[in-house]
């Protein structure tokens, strides 16, 4: 299972701070860093066919997904699925200060399986050069973490009535 602070440490890598989130919020945000990880997963497998040559392509993948939180403004309105995915996430985060209902927490940890469980599969293909396994484990990342951010947006929509904060990052 993934460590409970693994949100925290990917906000920490990106620093994301106050602006950032609300940048990240543009449901231009979301989608456009979703379509990458197609892109990003292809740049991997392409190691097989260009070698080192490969390091281009993931360089730029991995250079927009650092860039990402920070290239959009932030969105007219905050009431969008993604603007509360990303706002859920930020719930999450905080959960030190603000708790968050139990059966939330649990839904997490476990949904938090299964971009874990696709991501190993997927690089077990890569490493045996196994086009199913890396297609299976692509799937199960990328429908898995899509279910994560439901249920992110779930816990905002469940948390935002409850701490002021949280109903202002709504507009």
């Amino acid at each position: 299972m993934p460590d409970d602070d693994y949100f925290k440490s990917i906000a920490e890598l990106f620093e994301l701070n106050e602006e950032a989130w609300a940048r990240h919020a543009n449901p231009w945000s979301v989608w456009t860093r979703i379509a990458t990880w197609p892109a990003l997963m292809l740049a991997l497998w392409s190691f097989h066919w260009w070698g080192a040559w490969s390091l281009l392509p993931l360089g730029v993948a991995t250079g927009w997904l650092v860039l990402n939180p920070y290239a959009f403004p932030p969105p007219a309105s905050t009431q969008s699925w993604a603007s509360r995915a990303v706002m859920g996430e930020r719930v999450y985060l905080l959960r030190e200060r603000h708790p968050i209902p139990l059966e939330h927490a649990n839904a997490v940890r476990l949904v938090s399986l299964g971009p874990a469980i696709g991501g190993l599969l997927f690089a077990a293909g890569l490493l045996t050069a196994e086009p199913a396994a890396g297609l299976a484990g692509a799937g199960v990342l990328v429908i898995s973490k899509l279910w994560l951010l439901d249920r992110m947006a779930w816990l905002y929509d469940a948390m935002k009535d409850e701490v002021p904060e949280y109903a202002g990052w709504l507009r």
